[in-house]
């Protein structure tokens, strides 16, 4: 009886060779990292909406009064780059690895499983950061809107 393992390399199991393996784990990772870019950055301190956008209207007053009596314009703030600029760059790099990952396993004719994950978790990180940000942007331009309809009373006394 001979009972030991002559080529360990190709008695273990090698899911974790395949090209469909790492396609599915990128495109969860892509996933993830849009989830969490998406609830992130509620999780910091920040000061209340009615008082981010006092102080929105407030800035325009000043700078609109500044402006219109030739005052010189104040130098601007050196803002630190967030971590979740770094994650907003990561989601979907890492949901086209995994859509580039799952071409090559479908290519070598691998498990067709693999590559249809992969390529499903991919291509859904991709379309749901790009669907957030353009929610974002839907916000951003209503909130310009009211501010510009209200312009009015910025001015006001």
């Amino acid at each position: 009886m001979n009972d030991r393992i002559e080529n360990p390399q190709t008695d273990a199991p090698s899911f974790h060779l395949r090209w469909g393996f790492w396609a599915v784990l990128s495109g969860a990772l892509a996933l993830i990292l849009v989830f969490v870019q998406i609830a992130g950055p509620t999780f910091e301190a920040q000061p209340s909406a009615a008082s981010q956008i006092g102080e929105i209207a407030g800035e325009i007053k000043r700078s609109a009064w500044k402006s219109f009596l030739g005052l010189p314009k104040p130098e601007p703030e050196v803002a630190s780059v967030s971590i979740w600029n770094y994650v907003a760059i990561a989601a979907p790099v890492f949901g086209v690895i995994a859509i580039v990952l799952s071409l090559v396993s479908g290519v070598l004719r691998e498990n067709a499983r693999y590559p249809m994950y992969g390529a499903s978790l991919g291509a859904a990180a991709i379309v749901f950061h790009f669907f957030w940000w353009v929610a974002l942007l839907v916000a951003g331009v209503v909130l310009i809107a009211v501010i510009i309809e209200n312009i009015g009373d910025i001015f006001s006394f």
